[in-house]
């Protein structure tokens, strides 16, 4: 049996970064991972997607940002490059195409049963991602075609004819947009969503959020962790001109809006008739949040954005046969798939319990998943200092319990 003092699961930026932190204290591991570095980057997303957040914002331990334009935004296989360097350069011990079965706690450590035999840890670190299990609320048999996000690649290979988005999230109007560009009959059904700009007072929106210490915000001092743990994602998109990606550009290119998906019936999708609070919160929270800005930033002119203008009217319904919608892609997040670790180390919800990343299990650590410790948790930039506090955790555990023989 293989022998680690700490075993990593995922090779994600997450694990890599910890894989860092590690060896920098000396501390011996192994990173494994079920396909290749970075593999949901690579096969779980489609083929135009660039990063959310700017090249200057995505540095990990020991690797700050180098060369090209720090505003710029690195597409996937770019980023995947880079992950693949930073492993190289750090000689990280990842083991690629091993997965991991179970893992059991036994008296003096933990037992992990995976696809290349059984191995032995003092330690198991969870860094598997917040993206694991693709989450579709309602299952249509017959009819279009029903593909999560993760599944979609690009325009051209789905079937012809009009395709209805589920979700308005990051993934689901950046799909909506590239389909819509390419003269598709697209309808977004919209739900609780966030709306912010691009670029504000002429800076990238997180160039604002990070100077006010938004983004390092730890979870204590957030009022409802667990409301803000189900925030959705921004509506934002990498692109090389900086333009934004939300309702209103999508409604300038003919997107069609409608409320979120209540059910099914009668062989047809049925809406819920709250498009018009759904867009009214969204903009009250932005309105917020752009006035602090302006407020930080001591300019007494505020700035403005043009609202979306909420439909006259919008569908409530839509047919399953009369081939008006031949596509549905349901950008309906994801959820987590903890079967492989024993159920002490989960809470009520089926979700890793934990508190900033330690779990109740002794030597059971998490790393990757929002707000972990604080808001970007599970942003690239953010990762590097959860990974330095998980490390330093790691290393009081061992120095308690030893480490692995020989």
């Amino acid at each position: 049996m293989k022998r680690a003092d700490v075993v990593i699961v995922g090779a994600g930026q997450a694990g890599l970064a910890l894989s860092h932190c590690l060896g920098r204290i000396g501390i011996e591991h192994a990173v494994l991972e079920r396909g290749r570095i970075g593999e949901r980057w690579r096969s779980e997303s489609w083929r135009t997607l660039r990063l959310l957040t700017p090249n200057w914002l995505n540095a990990l331990p020991g690797s700050p940002y180098e060369g090209g334009d720090p505003d710029g935004f690195l597409d996937k296989h770019a980023f995947v490059a880079s992950l693949e360097a930073y492993a190289g350069r750090w000689q990280a011990p990842v083991e690629r195409g091993v997965e991991v079965f179970s893992s059991r706690r036994t008296g003096d450590g933990f037992v992990l049963e995976t696809s290349a035999g059984a191995r032995s840890a003092k330690a198991v670190v969870v860094a598997t991602g917040h993206c694991d299990r693709p989450s579709i609320p309602f299952a249509i048999r017959g009819g279009p075609l029903g593909i999560h996000a993760s599944q979609y690649r690009s325009p051209g290979e789905l079937p012809p004819g009009g395709v209805l988005v589920v979700g308005a999230s990051s993934s689901g109007v950046q799909i909506a947009d590239e389909l819509a560009r390419t003269g598709r009959r697209v309808t977004l059904s919209v739900g609780k969503h966030t709306r912010l700009p691009r670029l504000w007072r002429g800076k990238d929106i997180f160039f604002w959020l990070c100077r006010m210490g938004f983004m390092a915000q730890p979870l204590e001092a957030l009022a409802n962790p667990e409301s803000a743990r189900r925030q959705p994602s921004l509506q934002l998109a990498g692109r090389p001109d900086k333009a934004d990606v939300d309702l209103a550009t999508l409604q300038a290119l003919g997107v069609e809006l409608a409320g979120r998906v209540r059910g099914i019936a009668d062989r047809e999708i049925v809406f819920a008739d709250d498009l018009a609070p759904q867009i009214a919160a969204a903009e009250a929270k932005q309105a917020r949040l752009l006035a602090e800005i302006d407020r930080f930033a001591g300019d007494a002119r505020p700035g403005r954005r043009e609202p979306v203008a909420v439909p006259s009217a919008w569908p409530q319904r839509l047919s399953l046969t009369d081939g008006s919608i031949r596509t549905i892609i349901w950008a309906t997040g994801y959820a987590r798939s903890f079967g492989w670790l024993e159920p002490l180390a989960l809470g009520a919800d089926g979700e890793l319990a934990h508190q900033g990343g330690v779990t109740s299990v002794p030597g059971l650590y998490a790393l990757g998943f929002r707000f972990l410790r604080k808001r970007d948790s599970n942003f690239i930039g953010g990762v590097g200092a959860d990974a330095q506090a998980i490390a330093a955790e790691i290393s009081r555990y061992l120095d308690r319990n030893g480490r692995q023989a020989a």
